[in-house]
């Protein structure tokens, strides 16, 4: 029963550290526009949303949502947070029309 839990919080940390490389090798300077990435959107949104709504719960799918809300959660400082926040946001907002119990 906990071993999901281990492969989840893996599937977490293996997303930040991947998340944080590929934002050091795509964005050089520090944090200085605010800018939105229309990639890291569509991987925040996707993930949240498989992460939140309920109609779409298998392991491999939520593992897969962790890994994708971790990629980019754990940007370079500064990118991302946009990103991830509006993710949520749009997610939440599908959870409350569906009327989706929850977990």
């Amino acid at each position: 029963m906990y071993e999901i839990y281990l492969i989840y919080t893996v599937s977490f940390i293996a997303g930040s550290i991947l998340g944080l490389l590929l934002s050091y090798r795509k964005y050089r300077e520090p944090f200085v526009t605010e800018r939105i990435d229309p990639l890291a959107l569509a991987v925040a949104v996707a993930g949240w949303m498989i992460l939140i709504n309920p109609w779409i719960y298998t392991g491999i799918l939520r593992t897969l949502g962790f890994f994708m809300v971790a990629m980019v959660a754990g940007m370079r400082p500064g990118y991302g947070r946009y990103e991830t926040l509006i993710g949520a946001a749009a997610a939440l907002m599908v959870w409350i029309i569906t009327g989706a119990p929850g977990w």
